[in-house]
């Protein structure tokens, strides 16, 4: 589950979705490869994205990675559904001219009789522009609906949750409420892919987990009663640099809490920031419990330094071109401080950006059989907040709702 980036899901096919459409009696097979011969006469239902559309083919690239040839006949029927739709009562008829790269499409059909392209019967069809709609109004509704945080307690008699807040300075506890009807999804261990999140009860969730709630809250906000839920296990990491390896994406950080490597492996999901130096010097004052004054100073310290470092037509070293301090969700703003936020108004960072020695926060999935974790927010420029927070804590304030797919981001992102 972006978030920031919310977490987003397909919004399309998938086998419960192809089962609901075409009837439970249906004999489905899930096309992702080649056939046997003596298999030619199988049916096929393969689901994916069009790749492209060629005269009277389509090529398809599957869910699982393959492509496969679509045969269009002139007895094709092409019918057109809106994502989330369940079954064909509201689909609309179109053509084969109306499809497009992007779309994602479901096939009915025949393999033909080398066992290689599926003779399209049925074309059931959703549009990239109306899931990129629907993705959109997922993203805003869980940015305005929705909380999210580390897990303090679960208390599965009466159903609830109570989340930690990630916040700069004061922490806040939400007590989220789950139904017979609400959605709890979960992150697989090595996945920052909301589209991987399967379905889990509420027991799989633990203190320490990060967690995503969108639904209706109470009027302090201290409340909130769930209609979805994504949860996982994450990493969160603050130490320094020791290794890296461009060409493989990787880096070896050594971590202060244990006090060992971590090699952690960057993706092109994975978030990359800086901190600029004044916005470092004034979330360690706050750290720290410093009074506003304080802060400011801090604030103007950093800059100074900024300025004594700046490089001729380029940004302070270590730090950014953009970004400060003040104004709502930022250090000094009204209300709380929204540090992931702030991260995404930020520009992108490359991993070429960082250098051996710097000092980092990240949040990781867990990692796999590997024991590679994949790096989902990566920010440096932390050396101020590390020291104002010596046991590394301070790593927790990240939020690991930066990605998506996707998502969705935030992390993880619907």
């Amino acid at each position: 589950m972006a978030f920031s980036e919310v977490p987003r899901r397909k919004g399309v096919f998938s086998m419960a979705t192809a089962v609901l459409i075409l009837g439970a009696g249906s004999s489905l097979l899930i096309y992702g490869g080649e056939v046997p011969a003596a298999q030619a006469q199988s049916t096929a239902r393969p689901v994916g994205t069009i790749k492209t559309v060629s005269g009277n083919t389509i090529t398809l690239t599957t869910d699982a990675g393959s492509d496969v040839t679509i045969l269009v006949q002139d007895s094709t029927k092409f019918v057109r559904i809106a994502p989330g739709q369940k079954d064909l009562k509201d689909a609309t008829t179109m053509a084969l001219a109306d499809l497009q790269t992007g779309d994602r499409i479901l096939v009915r059909g025949n393999l033909d009789s080398d066992g290689k392209a599926v003779l399209a019967a049925t074309v059931i069809a959703m549009k990239k522009a109306d899931i990129a709609d629907k993705q959109a109004r997922e993203r805003e509704e869980w940015q305005k609906q929705g909380i999210g945080g580390l897990v303090s307690s679960v208390d599965a008699t009466n159903n609830t949750i109570t989340v930690s807040l990630p916040a700069i300075g004061e922490k806040k506890n939400v007590m989220v409420h789950i139904s017979k009807d609400t959605i709890l999804r979960r992150y697989a261990p090595d996945s920052i892919k909301f589209d991987d999140a399967g379905r889990a009860p509420l027991d799989q969730i633990r203190p320490g987990d990060q967690l995503r709630a969108r639904g209706t809250r109470s009027t302090d906000g201290s409340e909130l009663t769930a209609a979805e839920v994504v949860s996982g296990s994450f990493r969160n990491i603050a130490g320094t640099i020791s290794a890296l390896d461009l060409s493989a994406g990787n880096l070896t950080v050594q971590d202060l809490a244990t006090k060992k490597p971590i090699t952690l492996r960057i993706t092109e999901e994975s978030q990359l920031r800086k901190l600029p130096q004044p916005m470092a010097q004034r979330i360690a004052a706050r750290l720290k419990g410093l009074p506003p004054d304080a802060q400011s100073s801090a604030s103007a310290e950093g800059a100074a330094n900024a300025r004594q470092t700046m490089k001729p037509n380029g940004p302070p070293a270590g730090g950014s071109a953009t970004g400060g301090s003040g104004g709502s969700g930022r250090p000094g703003g009204g209300g709380s401080a929204d540090l992931q936020q702030m991260i995404n108004r930020m520009p992108a960072a490359l991993l070429a950006d960082l250098q051996k020695g710097d000092a980092v926060m990240v949040v990781a999935t867990e990692g796999g059989a590997s024991g590679v974790s994949t790096v989902i927010t990566l920010l440096g420029g932390v050396e101020p907040i590390l020291e104002a927070s010596p046991k590394s804590s301070a790593s927790t304030i990240l939020s690991p709702w930066s990605l998506s797919s996707g998502g969705g981001g935030e992390a993880a992102t619907p």
